[in-house]
């Protein structure tokens, strides 16, 4: 088979309408496009989002810079810095955390942040943890404990 052989399949090309021939031709003097009006004139129609002159649909939606996140999980965040002033082997909670003023308010599930030193061994439990948080608690000596 070579490129000059092939041709489509027979029925499926059509010859192009000619229309504006005459009464006889059955596409005469407007050509199917009805008398008056701006479809019936020549050149393009309306541009795409084109509402007559109302404000289209894609100037009245608010423009976002982002979607927002669905059901986002708020945490109470703390740094390891601010856990260097509790003493050795103690249990970090969330209720520990607020009962020494580490931590003012309850803004959900205890999550521990990496920036900072920490000296002293700690047995931390908390919802979440960053990766550089579980390696400072692990190389001073703590522990770290996942809980729901």
């Amino acid at each position: 088979m070579k490129l000059e052989n092939l041709s489509p399949k027979e029925g499926s090309k059509r010859r192009k309408r000619r229309v504006g021939r005459g009464i006889a031709a059955g596409q005469g003097a407007s050509c199917g496009f009805g008398m008056r009006g701006q479809k019936s004139r020549s050149g393009t129609g309306t541009k795409a989002g084109f509402e007559g002159g109302q404000m289209p649909l894609y100037r009245r939606v608010p423009k976002l810079k982002h979607f927002t996140l669905i059901n986002q999980k708020h945490y109470t965040t703390v740094n390891v810095e601010s856990l260097s002033s509790l003493n050795a082997n103690t249990e970090v909670t969330l209720a520990s955390l607020i009962d020494n003023g580490i931590v003012t308010t309850n803004d959900g599930p205890l999550k521990i942040l990496g920036n900072g030193e920490l000296t002293v061994a700690l047995n931390v439990k908390a919802a979440a943890f960053t990766k550089s948080a579980i390696q400072k608690i692990e190389t001073a000596g703590g522990s770290c404990e996942v809980i729901a």
